[in-house]
């Protein structure tokens, strides 16, 4: 905290108007955001993709379970996998605690990954989340919208780097998972929207990745709020912890 400003009440009231103006003009850009994303052309979904889930395999259309939206987050957690990383575990908790919101508004959310049903299913009782996990290991899905790809590929895309440009939370999250980081690199994070409409037609509608998964980070914006922000320097994201594993004096 060396770099903090000490000032009177008045003005951080003055400096504090200054950014409220600057926060409404955020929140109103955030808005036009928000309807320019409903307004993008929604893609008709022509494949019959096929999902394991705990109640059987299942089509796209079944995942809505009932409702005309669903949403569905790419969690990282692939074939060589052993474990979900404390990222992606950190934003399956956020969305976890919401899933009633969710409900009442049309809207069913699942987490997708590409490693098998049972390697999931496992570590989903562990964390104690409610939320519906299921398997895109049977068919292309995940692959099609460009969140999983082969080892080989994995190991191609490495060779184009090296692993020292790498962010240290790679090596980090490789560890967490159980496997090594070309094995870890065949998954990226995502988020993608899909409507059904009256006939059971399914349509995509939109999807995100990397830093543009920060809103289901629910963490983020909370610690953008405190005194010392996010407070990460060079260490980005590799403070996080699975939630059962913080120690109790950090509580």
């Amino acid at each position: 905290m060396s770099d903090i400003k000490i000032g009177t009440r008045a003005e951080w009231l003055a400096a504090r108007e200054k950014l409220l103006a600057q926060e409404k003009a955020h929140t109103r850009l955030g808005d036009e955001l928000a309807q320019a994303r409903r307004e993008l052309p929604w893609v008709p979904v022509d494949k019959d993709y096929r999902f394991d889930t705990d109640g059987g395999p299942q089509t796209l259309g079944d995942l809505f379970a009932g409702r005309s939206q669903l949403l569905i987050y790419h969690f990282m957690f692939g074939p060589s996998y052993t474990a979900g990383d404390p990222v992606n575990s950190s934003i399956a908790d956020t969305i976890d605690a919401v899933l009633p919101h969710l409900h009442a508004r049309d809207v069913t959310f699942v987490l997708l990954s590409q490693a098998p049903l049972d390697k999931l299913e496992a570590y989903r009782r562990r964390m104690r989340w409610a939320i519906p996990w299921v398997s895109a290991a049977p068919g292309e899905f995940n692959r099609d919208l460009g969140f999983s790809r082969s080892i080989d590929q994995s190991r191609h895309n490495l060779a184009q780097t090296t692993e020292a440009a790498l962010p240290p939370i790679v090596a980090s999250n490789a560890a967490a998972t159980g496997t090594d980081i070309v094995g870890y690199l065949t998954e990226d994070p995502g988020f993608s929207a899909f409507a059904r409409d009256r006939d059971g037609t399914v349509y995509h509608t939109y999807s995100t990745t990397w830093r543009g998964l920060e809103f289901v980070m629910g963490y983020y914006p909370i610690l953008d709020h405190a005194p010392n922000g996010r407070n990460e320097g060079n260490d980005w994201q590799v403070w996080l912890r699975r939630h059962d594993e913080y120690d109790t004096v950090t509580r």
